[in-house]
């Protein structure tokens, strides 16, 4: 029994975290033992960190008691192979005179209001 789960980006080169273990970049492939729920985290720069958490269901050839055959009694090697594939969304950049515009009027609205003295 063979399992490879491959990701996947648009665009690709993407680095991939599973489970918290960085793997390559996409397009990317790597084995596992066990079925579950993995987070799966994109990285790149210009664009949107994705962060998902993605179902890897059990095939019926593996729920107790089909598992024993099909792992010891098969007359053929068994690939079970998992594709996912993401879009990344382009990151939003604010001009750099914005957020100083924002960041003075914060700063102005904060002077202006009478702040409480201890005490009183």
């Amino acid at each position: 029994m063979h399992r490879r789960l491959t990701v996947r980006s648009d665009p690709p080169g993407a680095a991939v975290v599973v489970d918290g273990e960085e793997i390559g970049f996409t397009p990317v492939g790597v084995d596992y033992n066990y079925y579950g729920t993995r987070e799966i985290t994109l990285i790149k720069d210009g664009y949107k960190t994705v962060t998902v958490p993605f179902k890897l269901e059990t095939p019926w050839y593996q729920v107790f008691p089909l598992e024993i055959v099909s792992d010891n009694l098969a007359f053929t090697h068994i690939r079970d192979k998992r594709n996912v594939s993401y879009t990344l969304v382009p990151e939003e950049y604010v001009p750099r005179d914005e957020i100083l515009d924002r960041a003075n009027n914060l700063r102005s609205n904060a002077l202006q209001s009478e702040m409480p003295r201890p005490g009183r």
